[in-house]
């Protein structure tokens, strides 16, 4: 070929380097596209891939939505839906709050505030159940003080006790003692159980009487007898082994054993607290659910699980402002009345016991009044750490939607939870008495 004929013009190269270049259309904001050094780019069809070398607009795949708005490809817009704010405009929907606390996991304040909301609320379900229960141990414990020490003060200082009198204040003070203990720890843990109740109601804004309490949690009464009982027959047993295992050790290794033994202290404590926590909700699932003795060891082990040092941190922080509020006020009180005694009656200020009774009834009194509001108040903190919990892990604020509905039919004696199937994030119900309703959620 001659060397013109190497200069001429290609006609179909020329007309694919115009056909690259597109115009823009008036108003529109997408600049056009570039010639490819390639060839002229194909416009694939909508579902195809583009091509190498070739440079899609948005509107084409994979980028955009194909021109012509394609039905079936608009999304709602976020903010659109009940989640959140979002460009389209859309208002955020917080999650209802019909009582205490929102119907989602809560944080520590709204935890504590939940509580004393509840309290507040339902101050003769919550602090007049708690005064009763520790009322009643404090007229014992006083009972058997008298008891015990009526034989002392009868005695004169110079004077020994026979190997019988020793042998009876012995066997008297091991039984009241005994008798004490499993009276506390099945009042602790009664009130733990009674209280879920005005707590679970207060939660949709519903306030629930003292009466109605005992009322709803009747059914439930001997089962958290027996949870108590079963729970300090464990630890009696737990800190007898104990005992016998640090005198074996001490007797077999001497000096050197003593050591081992405080060792052996932190390692018995550190279980305690460990397992003090993973049962700390037997007492709520087992009236709220309601479930067997053994079954609510398991569902609270269950729900602490891989939130076990939340659940200790809650409870701590708790135990602590609730023992220092109370010291606060009950210490310089009791100091008062233990002050006016020992100035009013010379008696009382030489030691006489008989002058010490009335002494020792008001303390005790002032001691149980503001103990039952401290017991009540960590009872209702641990009724919401449980609630807290199943919505955490099962979506329980679900089932409790539901029940707020089911709360606005007339029905008295709702508790909220007893609808829900445990363990159900659907909310599956299960028929309470009285219940008009046993559908799904």
């Amino acid at each position: 070929m001659s060397q013109d004929n190497h200069n001429e013009p290609d006609p179909g190269a020329a007309a694919g380097a115009a056909g690259s270049q597109k115009v823009p259309r008036p108003g529109s904001a997408h600049p056009p596209i570039p010639p490819s050094p390639w060839g002229a780019p194909q416009q694939p069809q909508w579902g195809q891939q583009p091509q190498w070398g070739q440079q899609p607009q948005w509107g084409q795949p994979p980028y955009g939505p194909p021109a012509g708005d394609a039905p079936g490809w608009a999304q709602p817009a976020y903010g659109a839906g009940p989640y959140g704010p979002g460009p389209s405009g859309g208002q955020y929907t917080a999650p209802p709050k019909p009582g205490v606390i929102p119907l989602r996991p809560l944080g520590l304040g709204e935890i504590l505030d939940g509580a004393f909301q509840a309290c507040r609320r339902n101050p003769a379900a919550t602090f007049g159940t708690a005064i009763i229960i520790q009322g009643v141990i404090a007229v014992l414990t006083v009972i058997f003080g008298q008891t015990l020490l009526g034989p002392l003060a009868s005695l004169d200082i110079e004077s020994e006790l026979t190997d019988a009198e020793a042998l009876s204040l012995g066997a008297t003070a091991l039984t009241g003692g005994t008798a004490l203990t499993i009276l506390s720890v099945v009042g602790l843990l009664g009130m733990q159980g009674l209280l879920v109740i005005p707590v679970a109601r207060a939660i949709l804004n519903l306030k629930t009487g003292f009466g109605q309490t005992w009322r709803l949690a009747r059914g439930s009464l001997l089962r958290l007898a027996g949870l108590s009982l079963l729970l300090l027959a464990a630890s009696a047993v737990g800190i007898t082994a104990f005992i016998f295992s640090v005198v074996f050790v001490i007797e077999l290794l001497g000096a050197s054993g003593v050591f081992l033994t405080v060792l052996g202290v932190l390692g018995v404590t550190a279980v305690f607290a460990w397992l003090s926590v993973k049962l700390a909700l037997a007492p709520a699932a087992l009236v709220l659910e309601p479930r067997g003795v053994f079954a609510a060891i398991g569902r609270s082990w269950s729900l602490t699980r891989r939130n076990w040092w939340r659940t200790f941190g809650i409870l701590l922080l708790t135990s602590l402002i609730v023992s220092i509020i109370v010291s606060v006020i009950s210490t310089p009180i009791t100091m008062l009345i233990t002050m006016f005694a020992s100035f009013g009656s010379p008696e009382a200020a030489a030691g006489d016991f008989s002058a010490l009774v009335p002494v020792l009834v008001l303390t005790t009194a002032v001691s149980t009044l503001f103990g039952a509001i401290g017991y009540a108040f960590q009872s209702t903190v641990t009724s919401l750490l449980y609630i807290d919990l199943r919505m955490r892990r099962e979506g329980f604020d679900v089932a409790l939607m539901k029940d707020q509905e089911l709360a606005g039919t007339g029905l008295p004696d709702t508790v909220p939870g007893r609808t829900a199937d445990p363990g159900s994030a659907s909310g599956t119900q299960t028929p309470w008495p009285g219940s008009p309703s046993n559908g799904p959620a």
